[in-house]
């Protein structure tokens, strides 16, 4: 009896652990991957991420990072949202060759924990203007102090060395290897991938608002947050290439429409396609002169289709509007990854000067074409005697039964009798006979 009872005492116990609504759940960790230079569609995929954290109660965060930095107010806006995050935030430079660079920096030092690969790097944070150019001197000074009272708040707790390497990075723009930054404590841990670096960080105790937190983050599920559409698409517009290529079909649509109106579809095509350009370059460091250049070019675009000059005017404006890219996009000391393509700015130009030629080899034939309606435009027809010509009757002309006079000199004409038109006179057609062409006889 005493035996049954411990089996059944040993089987109540497995159903129970089995069926707790308290048994330990396996740590799951979220990782938002973010890539290239700072944008407002990444500062809001950051701010996503966190707000799925805090609401699904996840172990972690890893943010990804590999950027070559961007405008201060996007770092500060990315920065207040890891340092008031309830979650804690595992920022990763990664993968190998990635960098943490400017803005970067700060934002990786904003982690609750820092990990970096091999073959990474982190610094060069010192201020730069708008198009990458270098500031005035008391605005560098005033922004200096500014960052590296930023970065001294964010390194305080990693110590000396490292709030002092932080500091470098944005007075004298040093940069560190992921071994010398984990040398002096600016990092963590040096991790191959996202799970070593799970591994690594087990156990370690960050300090969030609500106070310290060790990190259980061995064996966690890893979930993978993706950009959403419209990230991606506002994340897309702040690619040079792609704001200039929508720039250039929007011009060359809004052409289109201007030169064959009427329709809608070129129309809307072009003023979609320029609204989402001037999206792009709303957020990217461009040199507005440059629109000048732009602007020249669509005029000249214009009147040479309107006035066809045989192409000296689509020539013009090809020259303008290869400047005024180039101008708006690649001016000096506009950051290179920032830049437009030079050859992508050529071809595109090469190719809407061959669509503009073609429009206008169209429009020169149109003009020198005969008039194609009205009463003119049936001289020169052959047509077919309906009823005696003698001098006045009636002739079929285009489909058409015309009333038709016989030219001067020309002798009476039968029905079936084929005609050519010489002249229009009010409703009336002056005609005379088709002479018959005698063709030569080989012997």
């Amino acid at each position: 009896m005493g035996r049954y009872r411990h089996l059944l005492l040993v089987g109540l116990t497995a159903f129970g652990l089995a069926a707790s609504p308290f048994r330990q759940a396996e740590p799951r960790v979220l990782l938002l991957r973010a890539t290239g230079a700072l944008t407002p569609a990444m500062a809001e995929y950051l701010e996503r991420g966190l707000g799925i954290a805090e609401r699904e109660g996840a172990e972690a965060v890893v943010l990804q990072l590999d950027t070559p930095g961007g405008s201060i107010d996007l770092m500060n806006r990315m920065v207040r949202a890891i340092r008031s995050s309830p979650t804690p935030v595992i920022v990763y430079v990664a993968p190998r060759g990635a960098i943490a660079a400017s803005a970067g920096t700060v934002i990786s030092l904003a982690g609750h924990a820092l990990g970096m690969a091999p073959e990474t790097a982190i610094g060069a944070a010192s201020p730069v203007g708008p198009q990458g150019e270098d500031l005035g001197e008391t605005l560098a000074a005033k922004e200096k102090e500014l960052l590296k009272a930023t970065v001294r708040g964010l390194a305080d707790r990693r110590g000396p060395e490292a709030v002092a390497l932080a500091e470098a990075a944005v007075e004298s723009a040093r940069a560190a290897s992921a071994e010398e930054a984990l040398r002096v404590g600016m990092i963590d841990v040096i991790a191959e991938d996202v799970d070593e670096l799970l591994v690594s960080l087990d156990g370690f105790v960050v300090e969030l608002q609500s106070g310290p937190r060790s990190l259980h983050t061995r064996g966690s599920a890893v979930e993978e947050i993706s950009l959403s559409f419209i990230e991606q698409l506002l994340g897309a517009l702040t690619n040079p290439n792609i704001v200039f290529l929508l720039m250039a079909l929007g011009v060359q649509a809004i052409l289109i429409e201007l030169s064959s109106p009427g329709g809608w579809v070129a129309g809307f095509v072009g003023v979609s396609a320029l609204a989402l350009g001037a999206y792009g370059l709303g957020i990217l460091p461009v040199n507005w002169f440059g629109l000048i250049f732009l602007g020249t070019s669509f005029v000249l675009f214009v009147l040479d289709i309107k006035a066809p000059t045989h192409g000296a005017l689509t020539a013009a404006g090809l020259a303008s509007f290869i400047v005024g890219a180039l101008v708006l996009f690649n001016s000096p000391g506009t950051p290179r990854f920032q830049q437009v393509s030079v050859p992508l700015v050529v071809g595109v130009a090469l190719f809407m000067a061959a669509g503009f030629l073609t429009v206008l080899a169209f429009v020169v034939r149109a003009q020198r074409r005969p008039v194609g309606v009205g009463g003119a435009a049936l001289i020169g027809r052959v047509g077919e005697v309906r009823t005696a010509l003698a001098p006045v009757g009636q002739v079929q002309v285009a489909g058409e039964l015309w009333s038709a006079e016989l030219d001067q000199g020309q002798p009476r004409l039968s029905p079936g009798t084929r005609v050519v038109v010489t002249g229009v006179e009010g409703l009336r057609l002056r005609v005379r006979r088709v002479e018959a062409v005698v063709q030569p006889v080989s012997k």
